[in-house]
């Protein structure tokens, strides 16, 4: 790829990304600007913000490359991804924004009214979403080292700084804006070339054979290994797996669960969801036809462990000339967006938990010093290990959210029956055998077999065992439900418009004075009071009127009238409208 044109285009999109953030720091005045946005983002833009840190590098360059190298078992991802925001939907979207917390430990507490549980929650949100970063920092060392030939550590950290610079800058307000620019940046960097790819294809009748860049790095980040050997001896199990983790893991993830908080009530969350289902639906239609692509042109990437490069390498591939160079330009600050939307989103969500939880006071100054420090660990991790799929990196968060995170939420606002013991036995056996399976695969502890196969896709065993263990011990410790939980669970369904405190509300602006209206309309006066008032026009001296409008005056009648007008001063008008007088008095 030529660097003339891909390095401007990373620029221009970190300079947006910085600028856009300056923005947000203009309006963040408060601490509720910092961590919810004042819970003032309108469903509209929250979709875009939400879609924009939730595509990331495993939905713009991972897809396609384990379609490059598995195939359509893969199309699987992109479902799973989408799917899990119905679920989201459903279950947990309008109660958790009622819920009124920040964060997910705030949501524990105040759901089961434990400082223990909360704690816990917490360490499982810092690790998740560690857990998710670094695939992110790896992808974008990566993709700059394709681009430029840059050492693979230098992409990792411009965007934890970039990161920082923006989260720390405005907070929750500023990368709103962010992240709802970056959404729109990813789509169309997908959708523009894949509209000329399509075209060379059918241009030229077909792809010219395997071309795989002799000048291609070894990034050994591709989709080729090391979880491909035990997808392809289990793929049932792991196809299984993958799905359970996908569509259960959505709702318990930090940066997602973080922006329901933004939303002004539990109807504008719902709608936000909505929304984002139409949005990322769109979007996904696109990574599988770079993986079709990708098996047509370059089937041999998958060879050199770089198949997450496919996205990157095409549009230099199929077109020809300047105009393919352009289109890799348009992708490379397409696929940078999309580390930095993402990584934005988990470190809002990792340094809201630290300066609540870790830091010994709360504030902006100490949410700032929050930021640095979310962002330092996933850093060294990204520089340290290395080996694993981007998808299948991201798969293992998706993974462990599933295994805590879902259980709680599911069973904290549809259940009442749930303890705090029940809420910790969960987590410990669901969500901590989920992370220990993860990070042993990371760690290369089983490399093949049914052992490998397990602890590389753990939902479909953790998930079951954290729901099990969440209800059983729950059963057996019913002395320690919560004293509150009815209120709590009333607030969670309740809708906003039927609380007591927006009923009291209603009734005080009804009691309020109105100003005075000249002209009734609604109700009509009362029988007494019509007669009373008929009354007193009656004893009132009424102007004198001689018409009659029942019947037409007869001709002597007329001209006596008339006479009688003429010799008394008129107060009143003497037009008269119903009865014309009759020929007779006219021709006298």
């Amino acid at each position: 790829m030529n660097e003339a044109y891909a390095i401007p285009a990373v620029a221009v999109v970190v300079l947006a990304t910085v600028l856009i953030g300056g923005f947000g720091l203009r309006i963040s005045r408060t601490t509720s600007d910092f961590y919810v946005a004042s819970r003032t983002v309108r469903p509209r833009l929250n979709a875009a913000a939400i879609s924009g840190e939730y595509l990331s590098a495993a939905s713009f360059l991972g897809i396609a490359g384990l379609l490059l190298v598995h195939g359509p078992d893969m199309l699987w991802y992109p479902v799973g991804y989408t799917a899990g925001y119905l679920v989201l939907l459903v279950f947990v979207a309008a109660p958790l924004r009622r819920s009124g917390a920040y964060t997910l430990p705030d949501f524990a507490e105040g759901r089961l009214e434990s400082r223990q549980v909360r704690r816990v929650v917490s360490v499982f949100v810092v690790g998740a979403g560690w857990l998710y970063l670094v695939p992110q920092l790896q992808g974008a060392g990566l993709t700059l080292q394709i681009l430029t030939g840059a050492p693979r550590w230098f992409g990792g950290a411009l965007v934890a700084a970039v990161v920082v610079l923006a989260v720390a800058a405005g907070g929750m307000r500023s990368i709103t804006f962010v992240q709802a620019f970056q959404y729109w940046l990813k789509l169309t960097a997908l959708l523009v070339p894949a509209f000329f790819l399509l075209l060379a294809w059918r241009g030229s009748g077909g792809p010219p054979g395997d071309v795989v860049p002799a000048d291609l790095p070894s990034a050994g980040v591709g989709a080729g290994r090391p979880l491909a050997t035990s997808r392809a001896d289990h793929p049932l199990y792991a196809t299984y797996g993958l799905i359970v983790a996908t569509f259960l893991g959505t709702m318990g993830l930090p940066h997602v669960v973080v922006r329901f908080y933004t939303s002004p009530n539990g109807r504008a969350a719902r709608r936000t969801t909505v929304v984002v289902l139409a949005l990322i639906g769109a979007f996904y239609l696109l990574p599988p036809l770079y993986g079709w692509l990708g098996r047509l042109y370059v089937p041999g990437l998958a060879a050199t462990h770089d198949a997450d490069a496919t996205v990157l390498l095409l549009p230099g591939l199929v077109v020809d000339g300047v105009a393919g160079e352009l289109l890799g330009a348009l992708v490379a600050g397409g696929a940078f967006a999309a580390f930095l939307s993402t990584a934005s989103g988990l470190t809002m969500a990792v340094a809201g938990v630290v300066s609540q939880d870790v830091l010994p006071r709360r504030g902006v100054r100490h949410f700032r010093l929050a930021v640095a420090l979310a962002m330092a660990v996933p850093l060294a991790g990204a520089l340290l290990v290395d080996g694993v799929p981007v998808a299948d990196a991201v798969g293992m968060a998706f993974a462990v959210s599933a295994s805590s995170f879902c259980p709680l939420l599911i069973l904290g606002i549809w259940w009442r029956r749930l303890t705090p013991p029940g809420a910790l036995a969960g987590l410990f056996l669901g969500g901590g055998s989920a992370f220990v399976a993860v990070t042993s695969t990371v760690a290369g502890a089983a490399t093949n077999g049914w052992l490998h196969t397990l602890l590389a896709w753990p939902a479909l065993w953790s998930v079951p065992v954290g729901f099990l263990t969440m209800i059983l011990v729950s059963l057996a410790t019913p002395h320690t439900i919560p004293p509150h939980t009815t209120a709590t669970m009333t607030r969670l369904h309740l809708p906003e418009t039927l609380r007591p405190g927006a009923l009291k509300a209603r009734e005080d602006r009804r009691e309020q004075p109105q100003p005075t209206r000249t002209r009734e309309t609604t109700d009509p006066p009362s029988t007494s009071g019509a007669l009373k008032a008929r009354g007193e026009r009656r004893e009132q001296p009424q102007p004198s009127r001689t018409r009659e409008t029942t019947e037409p005056p007869s001709t002597s009648g007329a001209l006596k009238g008339r006479g009688e007008r003429r010799e008394q001063p008129q107060p009143t008008r003497t037009r008269e409208t119903t009865a014309p007088p009759s020929t007779e008095g006219h021709a006298q």
